[in-house]
C-alpha cells in the first residue's frame, strides 16, 4: 500500500470507530477488516502462508477464517512476512483508537493447530496467555466457556500454557511486547484442534465446520463479556449483548428470498377439503359406514420449479452462525412442505407431515388419555346459541379496530368465504367458511385465538427487520398454537369440552400414524370417547385431510410445552413479537440482546382484561393440562 492509501485507509476506520459505526472492509493487500461497533476486543487470523509454513492441509486456512466471520470484531491477515510492519501499523492504529474508549483491550489471536495423523474429532483448544500480567480470572472463565463446544456430540478439551511471546509457531508476534505495553492491551493465543478436515483426504468436514462455528462464536462472547467485566469499566448484562449488530446483504437477500417462496402457496389451503359440509352429508347419508371423498382446490404452484428457486438461495454465505442455522432450518422446512404439496391424496403425504410435525410421543399420549377420562362428553347445546359467520365476522372487525388503535399500519382483513371449512387465518387475514358457527359461550375465545394470537403475532413479525418472524419460523405451529390456546384460557373461555377435542386431535393423530382407516378414527371418537357425530367426523377429516395431515397435533403439544415454559419463568409478553418457535426461543433471546430484533408493537388486548389477572399470576406459579380442566 501507498502512504496514502495507507493514510486513508487510517483515517477511515479511525473515523468509524469515533463514530460506533460498522465497517466491513477488504483491504489492498486481501486482508478483511470487520468492526461491528466500539469493542474492547479484536480477533486477528494470519491464514495466507499457514500452509507453506506449517504444513496445514488444503482448505483449512479458508475454514480457520470462516470461523472468526460472524464475530463482531476481527482481522483477517493476508499475511507474508514481509507486510508484517504494515500489519502491525494497522493494529496500533486500531487498538490505539480503540484505547480512547475501553481501559484494556483484549488481542486474540487465532490459528490451527498441527495437524494430527490420528482419526479422532474430539475439539481440543489450547489457551496461550503471556508469563507475566496474567489475566487469570477472563482466563478462567474463557476456559469454561470453551469447554460448553461441543463437536458431533464430542465434548472439548482444554489445555491452558503461559509463555513470553504469543504467537502461531514458526511466526513473530503480531505485535512487540513494548507496543503491548503502550497499548495496554492483553495478548491471547488460541490453538484449534482442525476436526473440521479430514485427516486423509484433506475435504472439509461440513457439520464438523458447523458446529465448531456455532460453539465457538459462543465461547467467544462469553470469554469477552468475561473480559469486559474484569478489564473494562464496561459491564454488559449479558454475553450475547457482545455479538454482532450489523446484518449483511446476504441476510437480507435469503430472508427475503425465503419469504417470497414462502407466500406463493398456503399449505393448509391447499390441504382443506372445499366440500367439508357435501362430504359431512354423505357420511351421515351412509350411517357413518363409507368414507367420504373429500375434493380440494387446485394447486397452482410447480413444486419443482419451487425447489430449484428455494436451493439457488446462498445461505451457507451467511457468516453469522445464529441466522445461518435459523435460515437453514427455514429452508429445510419449506422443502418439505413443497413436498407435501406434490404428495397431497397420496401414500407419500402422511410420511411427509410425519417429518415435520413428529409422531405422538407418549407422554402427551397419556395426557390426552386423561383429559378424555376426566371430562364428560358435552351436551348437545341449544342452536340459537351459536353465532352465525357474519356475527363472527363483525365482532373481528370490531376488535381488529382496537389493534389500530395500537399501530393503524395494521392491514388485516376479514371475510367470509365458500371455500374454507372452518375459520382460519391466511397471510395476516381472518377467513370464515359459509357454514362456520362458534358458541356465543366462546366467541371471546375465538377472536383472542384468531385475531389477537394469529394476526397480532403477524403483523409484529412484519414490523422485524426479517420477514421469517412474519410468515413463520421453522416449526413455529406449536408455539403459535399453544400461544392460541392460551389466550382462550386467559380469558375465561377455555371450556372443559375445548380442552376435550385438543385432546381427541391427539388421539386421532396416533390412529392415522398407526394405521387406523378413517372409519376406524371415527369410530374411536364416536363410539368409544362419546363425541357427537359431527364433532367426531371434523375431527377425523381434519386428521386424514390430504392424505394425513398430522398438523392438529400441534395444539395440545404446544399449550403443554409453553406452560412449562411460563412456569420456568419465561416472559410471555416476548412470546408476540413475531411467529416464532419453542425450539428457536434461545436463538430469539440472542438476537434480541444483540437489538436486531425488536419488543412486539402490538400487544393482546386480554393481557390486560380483569380475567386474565389471576390466571396469569397461575401460569408464573406452573400449571398442567389438567389443571386447566378445574377452570
Amino acid at each position: 500500500m501507498t502512504r496514502q492509501t495507507t493514510d486513508k485507509l487510517l483515517t477511515e476506520i479511525s473515523q468509524a470507530i469515533s463514530d460506533n459505526s460498522p465497517l466491513s472492509k477488504k483491504l489492498p493487500d486481501g486482508s478483511f477488516l470487520h468492526l461491528d461497533r466500539q469493542l474492547p476486543f479484536l480477533c486477528v487470523y494470519r491464514g495466507d502462508i499457514r500452509g507453506d509454513i506449517h504444513g496445514e492441509m488444503e482448505g483449512s486456512p479458508k475454514a480457520m477464517e470462516s470461523l472468526l466471520r460472524g464475530t463482531p470484531a476481527y482481522l483477517l491477515v493476508n499475511e507474508h512476512p514481509a507486510r508484517l510492519k504494515t500489519t502491525r501499523a494497522l493494529l496500533v492504529a486500531i487498538i490505539e483508537k480503540l484505547g480512547d474508549y475501553f481501559d484494556q483491550i483484549c488481542l486474540l489471536e487465532l490459528w490451527s493447530s498441527a495437524p494430527q495423523q490420528d482419526a479422532s474429532l474430539t475439539p481440543e483448544f489450547e489457551i496461550l496467555a503471556s508469563s507475566t500480567g496474567t489475566p487469570v480470572k477472563f482466563l478462567e472463565e474463557f476456559e469454561n466457556a470453551l469447554l460448553h463446544i461441543t463437536v458431533d456430540n464430542l465434548k472439548a478439551n482444554i489445555e491452558i500454557g503461559y509463555q513470553q511471546n504469543i504467537a502461531p509457531p514458526g511466526l513473530e508476534p503480531i505485535l512487540t511486547r513494548t507496543q503491548l505495553t503502550a497499548l495496554n492491551c492483553i495478548p491471547v493465543g488460541l490453538a484449534i484442534k482442525p476436526v473440521y478436515l479430514d485427516v486423509k483426504t484433506a475435504e472439509v468436514l461440513p457439520f464438523h465446520l458447523q458446529d465448531l462455528h456455532q460453539g465457538l462464536t459462543r465461547a467467544l462472547k462469553r470469554g469477552f463479556y468475561a473480559f469486559a467485566h474484569h478489564h473494562t469499566h464496561i459491564r454488559p448484562r449479558h454475553f450475547h449483548e457482545l455479538g454482532n449488530r450489523s446484518i449483511t446483504k446476504a441476510v437480507w437477500q435469503t430472508d427475503r428470498r425465503l419469504a417470497e417462496i414462502s407466500a406463493t402457496f398456503d399449505l393448509l389451503l391447499y390441504v382443506s377439503p372445499v366440500n367439508s359440509s357435501a362430504a359431512w352429508q354423505e357420511f351421515e347419508a351412509s350411517d357413518y359406514e363409507r368414507e367420504a371423498s373429500f375434493l380440494y382446490r387446485a394447486r397452482n404452484v410447480n413444486p419443482s420449479l419451487l425447489k430449484r428457486q428455494l436451493f439457488q438461495i446462498p445461505i451457507e454465505a451467511i457468516e453469522d452462525p445464529t441466522l445461518a442455522h435459523i435460515f437453514s432450518e427455514k429452508r429445510n422446512e419449506l422443502d418439505r412442505q413443497i413436498t407435501l404439496v406434490a404428495d397431497r391424496n397420496t401414500e407419500r403425504f402422511l410420511l411427509g407431515s410425519r417429518q415435520i410435525y413428529g409422531d405422538v410421543e407418549p407422554e402427551l399420549l397419556e395426557q390426552a388419555h386423561l383429559l378424555l377420562e376426566a371430562i364428560d362428553p358435552s351436551q348437545p347445546t341449544a342452536q340459537n346459541d351459536y353465532l352465525a359467520p357474519q356475527q363472527i365476522a363483525e365482532r373481528a372487525r370490531l376488535e381488529l379496530d382496537k389493534y389500530r388503535e395500537q399501530d393503524p399500519s395494521l392491514k388485516s382483513t376479514v371475510s367470509v368465504r365458500g371455500d374454507v371449512p372452518g375459520i382460519l387465518v391466511s397471510q395476516g387475514n381472518l377467513l370464515i367458511g359459509q357454514d362456520a358457527s362458534v358458541l356465543s359461550s366462546r366467541i371471546n375465545a375465538l377472536i383472542s385465538h384468531e385475531v389477537g394470537t394469529h394476526i397480532v403475532t403477524h403483523h409484529n413479525g412484519g414490523l422485524q427487520p426479517f420477514r421469517e418472524l412474519s410468515v413463520g419460523m421453522a416449526s413455529y405451529e406449536e408455539l403459535q398454537e399453544g400461544l392460541a390456546v392460551l389466550a382462550e384460557y386467559l380469558v375465561g373461555e377455555l371450556s372443559p369440552s375445548r380442552l376435550r377435542t385438543l385432546a381427541a386431535r391427539v388421539l386421532a393423530v396416533d390412529c392415522i400414524t398407526s394405521g387406523a382407516s378413517f372409519i376406524d378414527c371415527f369410530r374411536v371418537l364416536y363410539r368409544d370417547h362419546g363425541f357427537h357425530p359431527h364433532t367426531a367426523f371434523n375431527i377425523t377429516m381434519r386428521i386424514f385431510r390430504g392424505g394425513g395431515y398430522t398438523k392438529d397435533i400441534v395444539y395440545l403439544r404446544g399449550l403443554k410445552h409453553l406452560l412449562e415454559a411460563l412456569a420456568d419463568g419465561y416472559p410471555l409478553e416476548s412470546l408476540y413479537l413475531g411467529k416464532i418457535s419453542h425450539q428457536h426461543l434461545d436463538f430469539v433471546e440472542e438476537l434480541q440482546w444483540r437489538q436486531i430484533l425488536q419488543p412486539p408493537t402490538l400487544t393482546p388486548t386480554f393481557l390486560d382484561s380483569p380475567e386474565a389477572e389471576p390466571r396469569l399470576q397461575a401460569l408464573s406459579n406452573g400449571l398442567t393440562l389438567t389443571d386447566l380442566i378445574k377452570e
